[in-house]
């Protein structure tokens, strides 16, 4: 029966899809078709508009700058703690953004431990952290690590031979950067920078919480500002087309300038490297980790230390933080649900077409569709959400149901990459193989597919929940008195400077990831069972 109906699934998951995004953007245009023009006419938005890509491009420019020596550092070194630290990296985009603003504040604010620390020396304190400075260290915090990651994967796929022929010719510092790293990191540079620009340009939690003023206003907060502040639907809707066209773009340049690695080989280990012993490189890969750890760590180590004070008790008795929990609890795990169900009903459809069919371009663009969404930043398909059912139901009322339904359609994306590649190696490992024993429908969900595909089900899931738990956007547009999570609880007590408070709820969130992550990677993923 289900082999009959293949078609069904992916075309359930497609209308679905089209409808939540095609009709929150037809209502956009009819905001504002008529007040684009005028956005460009106003000096403030103008602004905006400039430091929105000047943040960006500077945010861009910081983390592939600290990233690519990074991870000629990492190559280079092994050191107790190397494995623990590149998962934390591997962690970083889906750490809820408001949580890391928490240990920025905690850090590099005006009572963090940075002004702690020039006091002790007997210099005054500063006060940096709100405005540019505070959206950049924050934009160096997620994007440095993903970067670095990336680079490292490309320098350590370069052969074991190319290193062993660079150090009979007896290559310096330069020579080896030259004839060996930039060939194996030069193809990822260009579409991990338009990734990162794309991501800083859409930020929204960093912005607004460490934004300080009119000064530091990017496109994604305009929006949140006149449509709950303001009420200006036409605005509103005129800046979100305008967000709109910029992400299309950003995408198309992303694709278009993303590349293979060049080199394929071996993984690159320390006694290959004979740049290792050198103690001018020994001198940089200790500064470059300095630094990058100081970026990186502090945040972490602080949203802890600052949760375990002496009222942590008292905080965590409070109903509102409960509540809050409690309501980020039902809705990530509905955000989640729906993720995964959307996902592996466009993969099982698109599979099909695929594999049996032998119909790939057809199952690119239903895999496509999937994706689409990242040219859909959470601010804009909450905006045409609300711009769009105001008139026909209560959106304050809706808001779990809207806040759900925004949260599994970002976490997409994800999805697809986490399931994309295995389910296509179950069905060509075990198609034959099923059909020439009978297998097919429930038996072959359970005996074949399940057991070979619950650790990415697991993961796909665990990175929906994840992204879903650190929301900020959806929320801030559909939250009321009635309707908090932890992160707009914790983002209201930052605003009004209930730092104990703030401590407990940021503590509180970060157990929470971290447990129901690895929660679900092992009861729901269990064993891992190698379908390569």
């Amino acid at each position: 029966m289900l082999q009959r109906y293949w078609w069904l699934p992916g075309i359930l998951a497609v209308s679905a899809i089209l409808l939540l995004t095609a009709a929150p953007i037809a209502a956009l245009m009819t905001q504002g078709d008529n007040n684009t023009t005028q956005v460009f006419a106003d000096p403030y938005l103008r602004q905006v508009i400039w430091f929105s890509f000047y943040q960006a491009g500077l945010s861009a420019l910081l983390s592939l700058g600290l990233a690519v020596p990074l991870a000629q550092a990492l190559s280079r070194r092994r050191f107790p703690g190397r494995s623990l630290l590149l998962r934390l990296f591997g962690l970083s985009l889906v750490l809820p953004v408001i949580l890391v603003v928490f240990g920025m504040v905690a850090v590099h604010g005006r009572q963090g431990w940075s002004n702690t620390v020039l006091e002790w020396l007997g210099f005054e304190p500063v006060s940096y952290l709100y405005g540019l400075t505070g959206i950049l260290l924050a934009h160096v915090f997620f994007n440095m690590p993903l970067a670095a990651r990336i680079l490292l994967q490309n320098i350590e796929a370069i052969p074991a031979s190319h290193w062993r022929l660079a150090s009979q010719f007896g290559f310096n510092s330069r020579q080896l950067f030259r004839w060996l790293i930039w060939p194996a990191i030069r193809g990822a540079l260009p579409g991990l920078a338009s990734l990162i620009f794309m991501l800083c340009f859409t930020s929204f939690a960093t912005v607004m919480a460490l934004g300080g003023g009119p000064k530091s206003t990017t496109l994604e907060v305009a929006i949140y500002q006149a449509l709950r502040f303001d009420f200006d639907l036409p605005l509103a809707g005129s800046l979100a087309l305008l967000q709109l066209t910029f992400c299309g773009a950003f995408l198309l340049l992303q694709y278009a300038l993303s590349k293979p690695p060049e080199y394929r080989g071996d993984s690159v280990t320390t006694c290959l490297r004979h740049d290792t012993r050198w103690w001018h490189t020994r001198l940089t890969d200790g500064v470059v980790l300095t630094v990058a750890l100081g970026i990186f760590l502090p945040p972490l180590l602080a949203i802890i230390t600052a949760g375990l004070n002496p009222r942590l008790l008292s905080a965590l008795t409070s109903a509102r933080l409960w509540s809050a929990l409690g309501q980020s609890v039902t809705i990530a795990l509905g955000a989640g649900v729906l993720s995964v169900l959307l996902t592996t009903s466009l993969l099982l459809t698109s599979r099909h077409l695929r594999i049996r069919r032998k119909q790939r371009i057809a199952a690119g663009l239903m895999e496509a569709t999937g994706s689409a969404i990242l040219v859909l930043p959470a601010v804009v398909l909450s905006t045409g959400l609300f711009i769009m059912l105001r008139s026909v139901a209560d959106v304050f009322a809706l808001g779990p149901l809207l806040v759900v339904l925004v949260n599994a359609l970002m976490a997409m994306p994800y999805g697809l990459r986490a399931l994309q590649q295995p389910m296509a190696r179950v069905a060509h490992r075990y198609d034959r193989l099923c059909t020439s024993l009978n297998i097919s429908g429930m038996d072959r969900l359970r005996r074949v597919e399940w057991p070979l595909l619950r650790q990415p089900l697991a993961l796909a899931l665990a990175l929906a929940m994840m992204l879903s738990l650190g929301d900020l956007s959806a929320i801030a547009l559909f939250g009321s008195q009635q309707l908090q999570t932890l992160p707009w609880l914790l983002y209201q007590q930052l605003g009004s400077y209930q730092m104990t408070d703030a401590a407990a709820t940021a503590l509180v969130l970060l157990v929470l990831n971290l447990a129901l992550f690895l929660l679900i990677e092992h009861v729901l993923g269990g064993k891992h069972a190698d379908t390569d």
